[in-house]
């Protein structure tokens, strides 16, 4: 339960989880009614107006007026302390009063309230419904025309795992994944996730210990809520928010998903906010549960226990600069801006910049991206007449091996490990590629360029020099039995501290080696030093690394959210086929998968289509992006594989009277529009429908890539992994509807999904 906002004089009213998705679903008159109802409610419950009274046999329901036709049905907790469980059609609420039920789940210890009315029309059927649901739970079932889904478990165990009670009969009917999906939509959000693992195939005691046990009641709870007769103690353990002000209601209703996930976290979430950390913890799972919204309530909750101050001691880090703006624009949302206040919030190439600029203020050289340095490598091999070698695989080595263990001489070079780079090089190989690597530096030198690799590295031994003199100062004053000069600065030029208590990184998956060594020397390693979230299926840049081999230990300390809020099944289904039969690391030494990954949201199967031609696709793009007449534009998007096909897909809309707009490395270039852009665009984006086009054999992979086949397997393996990877990303950018689409041989990465070229 969350609190947001100052406590009221009048009544506390508590809104409970999923209310608010049947409140959003009712006429917009009906929603304002309910906002000027909750405002005039706390104020003042018992207004004649209000007609408040309890439902007839119940003894904690009651029915409040909203207007006219619509009553708002409320669970008394405490005095004046109320939960809103449902808005209805006061036809309804009187018509089905035996069908409402509500209490407090024995397993879980939180409050859960349902219709099993608009459960049973809206999943069964109304006409099924009756027969199916009147036989009880622990009796013989009639025969059916098909097995129960859950035939195998007995009512019992359900109960025993968490499932609303109330709900046991119709769930042991259940006969289809159309109902089940129906079924978790009006049901608690523990009974759908139970439910939903136990179908997919998990195993009853994984579920037990995966998914009851993290939320079950534990052995500290008073014995009155352990029994359920603590209403107080259940409001608490429940998925509600109280309003305190309009601005509560409105942010939940209002702004989607995030609004919700503002107040709304699992209780897996809300604990992974919450726990205490002895050390380093990562959190990961698949696209759309929640990862980002951990790392944002993350730094809340590390804000919230700061001592009062005006530093700002919590750094708030991520790879992309478009990404981090939206951090800062969402823990704003979240926070406030007394959050704000106390919170570094920089993409982590700008802190490395900062920590050079502090050392070197007078460096003026410009900064180049990956694609710019391997362009300077070709023509420096071009130049050299060097045909031996080619420009990546001495830019990765660059990169991977010299930049990444800071080797600073010739004879560094021939010590460095070079496990994981594929390619065998001899000790004569060595002295020509470090001959190559030191023209190269000069060449960047010469015209005032620096690489961000170069930045970060630079920044990380900075940082691990004042790591070492911040260690070197506390053991000579240990020694001496007190401190010394606090106040010592260190070579960057700044106080001899470190600069963040606390370090909360986003998207952790594709930072690389010098980042972490740069993050790791700038926090004291203590408890909650650092925070990640990422998932390793969603690495777009080549950067892998072992954490535990930068100094940063996670073992113990790492979970996995395997529930999607944002993406259907369906979908879901789709992009977890294009990752088909691919392994991907944990970021420490291990290996990780997508086991358990889920959804609760059902929809359409996603669109296969396919043409003669790339002017022929474009069409097929606009037939689709029309179809699509009744979705805001700003909610459709269409993502192709390179920056030359998203001018032609925004000039092709255009044409067809369609607005388009382009997003650049700063985000859309105009707030109206279908958005375009290219794959690596679209990272922590979402859009209710997406085009995936012109994933066509040779562009997704791009044909270059098959050429490290032969000269490097394992630089080929990674490679496709990371195509891959790109595409799942792009495909699980979408909630409702998904089209992919290709001209000529479609991907290797379709074939899984029955794709077929013409």
């Amino acid at each position: 339960m969350t609190t947001t906002g100052a406590p009221t004089a009048g009544a506390t009213l508590r809104l409970l989880d999923k209310a608010d998705k049947e409140i959003v679903k009712l006429d917009r008159a009906i929603v304002g009614a309910v906002y000027k109802f909750q405002h005039e409610f706390r104020k003042n419950p018992e207004a004649p107006s209000f007609d408040l009274k309890p439902l007839k046999g119940h003894e904690r329901l009651w029915s409040a007026r909203v207007n006219r036709e619509y009553r708002a049905l409320l669970v008394r907790l405490d005095g004046n302390d109320w939960l809103l469980v449902s808005v209805k059609h006061r036809g309804h609420v009187h018509r089905n009063l035996d069908r409402l039920a509500y209490g407090i789940n024995q397993v879980t210890g939180a409050i859960e309230y349902v219709d099993l009315q608009v459960v049973e029309d809206g999943v069964l059927g109304s006409e099924a419904a009756t027969a199916r649901v009147a036989t009880p739970a622990d009796s013989a079932p009639e025969a059916a025309p098909d097995t129960p889904l859950f035939a195998t478990y007995t009512a019992k165990q359900l109960a025993d795992l968490g499932v609303a009670e109330p709900l046991i009969p119709i769930v042991l009917k259940l006969t289809t994944d159309d109902e089940l999906l129906g079924l978790a939509e009006y049901a608690p959000r523990h009974t759908g996730e139970v439910l939903l693992r136990l179908r997919d195939g998990v195993s009853y005691r994984q579920v037990m210990d995966e998914v009851t046990a993290p939320v079950a009641v534990g052995p500290e709870e008073s014995p009155e809520s352990a029994r359920g007769e603590d209403w107080q103690a259940a409001a608490d353990r429940s998925q509600a928010v109280v309003i305190t002000d309009d601005e509560s209601l409105q942010s939940i209703l209002e702004e989607g998903d995030f609004g919700r996930w503002k107040v709304f976290l699992h209780p897996t979430q809300a604990r992974l906010v919450k726990r205490r950390y002895s050390g380093p913890a990562r959190v990961g799972g698949g696209p759309g549960t929640g990862k980002t919204i951990v790392a944002l309530h993350r730094v809340k909750h590390l804000v919230d226990q700061l001592p009062p101050g005006h530093t700002k001691p919590v750094l708030f880090t991520t790879f992309n600069k478009n990404l981090a703006a939206d951090l800062r624009s969402r823990l704003l949302s979240l926070g406030g801006p007394q959050t704000l206040a106390r919170v570094d919030i920089l993409h982590v190439d700008q802190l490395a910049t900062r920590v050079v600029s502090e050392a070197d203020p007078g460096n003026a050289k410009r900064r180049i991206d990956d694609t710019q340095a391997l362009r300077e490598w070709r023509q420096l091999l071009v130049e050299a007449g060097e045909s031996r070698w080619d420009a990546e695989f001495l830019s990765d080595e660059w990169n991977q091996v010299i930049l990444g263990q800071a080797v600073t001489s010739r004879a560094d070079y021939f010590r460095a490990r070079r496990a994981g780079r594929g390619r065998t090089v001899t000790r004569p190989d060595r002295a020509e590629i470090w001959q190559l690597a030191e023209r190269f530096t000069q060449r960047l030198d010469v015209k005032g360029m620096e690489t961000h690799r170069q930045v970060a590295e630079r920044a990380a031994q900075l940082e691990m020099a004042r790591q070492r003199k911040i260690e070197e100062r506390r053991r000579q004053e240990e020694e001496r039995g007190g401190p010394g000069n606090i106040h010592a600065e260190s070579g960057t030029g700044a106080w001899l501290r470190y600069r963040y208590r606390h370090i909360v990184v986003d998207e952790a998956q594709d930072l690389g080696a010098a980042h972490w060594k740069m993050l790791r020397a700038m926090v004291p390693q203590e408890a909650n030093d650092l925070f990640l979230v990422g998932d390793t299926h969603q690495r777009i840049y080549d950067n892998q690394v072992t954490l535990g081999s930068l100094g940063i230990n996670i073992r113990g300390r790492s979970a996995k959210l395997t529930l999607s809020y944002r993406t259907t099944r369906e979908i879901l289904g789709t992009a977890i086929g294009i990752l088909e039969g691919t392994d991907f690391d944990d970021l420490d030494g291990s290996t990780d998968d997508l086991a358990g990954y889920r959804s609760v949201l059902h929809g359409g199967r996603p669109s296969l289509r396919s043409a003669d031609s790339w002017d022929d696709e474009l069409d097929l793009v606009v037939e689709q992006v029309q179809a699509w007449h009744d979705v805001p534009r700003e909610s459709v998007a269409v993502c192709v594989p390179t920056n030359e096909k998203a001018d032609e897909v925004v000039a092709r809309l255009g044409r067809r009277g369609v607005t388009a707009t382009k997003i650049t490395g700063d985000g859309a270039r105009g707030a109206e529009g279908v958005h375009v852009g290219t794959m690596y665009r679209f990272k922590g984006l979402e859009y209710r429908c997406l085009i995936i086009a012109g994933v066509s054999e040779g562009l997704v992979p791009r044909s270059a890539v098959d050429a490290w086949e032969r000269t490097d397997r394992l630089r080929h393996r990674r490679e496709l992994q990371r195509a891959r990877s790109l595409l799942f990303v792009a495909a699980t950018r979408a909630r409702d509807a998904l089209t992919i689409s290709w001209n000529g041989e479609p991907s290797r990465f379709l074939r899984p999904l029955g794709a077929a070229g013409q």
